[in-house]
């Protein structure tokens, strides 16, 4: 019986784990030049050299404000699911998650050096990288990974093959019959 449930279960689960891995690894490409760019600004060059250079103590604190900082925002989500307000407590989730998510990456390639100095999260940190690489090479051999990579080469493909002045002349073509259709229906 346990081997029949886990015939059924597992592809579902596995398909899930390797959307969640996609979508992740497609994020963190778009975050990374998302923050290369606003890295460019004087200000926020200047701010993240005075990061660089905090001590151990300084870069922890700074490294864990996001999360705390999200926390009551995650927390009022979830009350608004509570209250039936799904789509937009959903939407809080996921946003929270995202703009956390890019701050403490950022924040961490910032401190690195001196987070790894407190002996500590060093060894968390060696933990939870050797933990992330089990479960992503599992996910990464499995059938749902392969048939994610499969799709992501072919709309690399269908893209490239879109030079930017198609994408332009078919948007321009669709906002044009947008515009027809609403005149012929007023």
């Amino acid at each position: 019986m346990r081997r029949w449930l886990n015939r059924i279960i597992t592809p579902p689960l596995m398909f899930i784990a390797a959307l969640i891995l996609f979508a992740e690894e497609v994020l963190w490409e778009l975050a990374k030049r998302l923050m290369a760019q606003v890295g460019r600004l004087p200000l926020i060059r200047t701010i993240e050299a005075m990061v660089a250079r905090l001590p151990p103590p300084a870069a922890l604190a700074l490294f864990v404000l996001p999360g705390a900082l999200l926390l009551p925002v995650k927390i009022s989500a979830l009350w608004l699911i509570a209250h039936g307000h799904t789509l937009v407590g959903l939407q809080l989730i996921i946003a929270a998650k995202l703009i956390g998510t890019v701050l403490v990456a950022r924040i961490f390639t910032l401190t690195r050096d001196s987070l790894m100095t407190l002996q500590w999260f060093a060894r968390a940190h060696r933990f939870v990288l050797g933990w992330r690489e089990r479960i992503y090479g599992f996910v990464k051999a499995s059938h749902a990974w392969l048939t994610l990579a499969l799709w992501r080469g072919r709309m690399r493909a269908w893209f490239a093959r879109m030079s930017p002045g198609r994408i332009g002349q078919r948007l321009r073509a669709i906002r044009r019959l947008r515009l027809r259709r609403r005149g012929a229906v007023r």
